[in-house]
């Protein structure tokens, strides 16, 4: 379990902190709330509150029942001071929405209200998440106020481009989805780091998203995928010290930071991306959904509705991890990810497995809406040649925790093997 402190600043927004606690309790992890004053005539205490089980406080001097502590927590004997001792037991303190007075505010080290003064407090890492207008989020101000503090080590998350609260108004400032925003604080929480040694400088490369093959100018043949799990799975490495290469098809959530992507939009751009990163990497992590089949003979222009329905021949697209686990150097590991239905989905993962030459298969089941495709929560099960691992349904950044220690595991099983292989071998040439 981890202790995530949740600041909430006025805007519109607020309405979307409310789903963020409530996904992170339900990914097991203990939430406390703060609020700005201004905050509350958007979003009221009591709703955080019914969420997290624990008080929601607002002022510096307001009084704590629980004393600073986090639910499941013991109470401290002695009442402490209330923003030191709630930012000193968390995790992860993440500010959604952090307004454009908020950021300029914790740019400039003021200390003005609950929320500020802890953040001028933390020694644990600091998320924001800002929520504004276009027109204020491209001023120069928050311009140099974002970079300020991307300085100092704070992690900026968003905003996306999208509709805004102002009727009719779209633009970039729409705060982050509460699922991106909970990955983004499991990403940089301590238990994350737990197996960072294996990682340390490891090369992972990680497709995400699905591909789009294109039927006309305008219409394509795709899939339901989001990319959240490839984006949660290339957060995780990166987390641990790895260098991760993402190449990302038409994702419908952010990137993480401090990641390379590579955009792609078909399966032949994800095939050819992959190809030229796969030999330098010593992970592969296969999360996109990439199309089977494509239109053979896709017109250049928009299809009009006056010419009748068209006639759709489809051709395979190429098995792009098949082709890369067979041209794999000694030592790496190659997994891929696997979207089954029903009863039988572990059965068709081992075969997939064998038939492709995987070290592993991550399998979730399609036939449940409440997991999987576009939704923030997943539960798989980790098919190896050694057996099966079914992992509980979790947040998507939790699962890709467990899917990095299965596949940390590999990689050292391989390592141990072949320095194994490489010692019989000297012993049998006589060095």
């Amino acid at each position: 379990m981890s202790r995530l402190l949740i600041g909430v600043t006025g805007g519109i927004a607020a309405y979307k902190a409310v789903e963020l606690v409530r996904l992170a309790g339900r990914a097991g992890h203990a939430v406390r709330v703060i609020q700005t004053p201004t905050s509350r005539r958007f979003v009221g205490g009591a709703t955080f509150s019914g969420i997290t089980g624990a008080p929601v406080l607002t002022g510096e001097f307001e009084d704590d029942p629980l004393r600073g502590a986090y639910p499941g927590d013991p109470a401290d004997e002695r009442a402490p001071i209330s923003h030191l001792a709630l930012v000193a037991g968390a995790d992860a303190y993440l500010i959604a929405p952090a307004s454009a007075n908020t950021l300029a505010k914790l740019a400039h080290g003021h200390a003005d209200n609950l929320v500020t003064t802890a953040a001028l407090a933390a020694d644990c890492p600091v998320l924001v998440a800002p929520a504004m207008n276009d027109r204020m989020y491209r001023h120069p101000a928050t311009e140099e106020n974002l970079e300020r503090l991307r300085g100092r080590g704070v992690t900026i998350i968003g905003p996306a481009d999208g509709e805004l609260a102002s009727h009719g108004e779209r633009g970039l400032g729409r705060m982050a989805e509460p699922a991106d925003l909970l990955a983004a604080c499991e990403a940089t929480i301590h238990p994350a780091q737990a197996d960072s040694g294996a990682w340390l400088g490891r090369r992972v490369l990680v497709t995400a998203g699905g591909t789009r093959e294109p039927i006309d100018s305008v219409r394509y043949i795709g899939n339901r995928s989001s990319g959240r799990m490839g984006v949660a799975l290339a957060a995780r490495a990166a987390a641990r010290g790895a260098e991760v290469t993402l190449v990302a098809a038409n994702l419908a959530v952010p990137p993480p930071a401090g990641v390379r992507v590579i955009e792609v939009h078909t399966a032949a751009q994800l095939a050819t991306a992959t190809r030229e990163e796969f030999p330098a990497c010593d992970v592969l992590l296969m999360a996109a959904a990439v199309a089977d089949f494509r239109p053979r003979d896709p017109a250049a222009d928009k299809l009009r509705k006056a010419g009748g329905a068209p006639t759709l021949i489809l051709e395979p697209t190429e098995d792009v991890i098949a082709t890369l686990a067979g041209r794999r150097r000694e030592g790496q590991v190659v997994v891929g990810f696997a979207a089954e239905h029903g009863d039988a989905a572990v059965a068709g993962a081992r075969e997939k497995l064998v038939r492709k030459g995987l070290d592993a298969v991550v399998v979730n089941d399609i036939s449940r809406a409440d997991i999987g495709f576009d939704t923030p929560e997943n539960e798989v099960t980790v098919v190896t040649r050694e057996g099966e691992r079914p992992l509980p349904r979790a947040g998507k950044g939790a699962i890709a925790d467990d899917v990095l220690h299965e596949v940390g595991r590999l990689l050292s099983v391989k390592e141990s093997d072949h320095r194994t292989t490489r010692a019989d071998g000297n012993r049998a040439a006589g060095v």
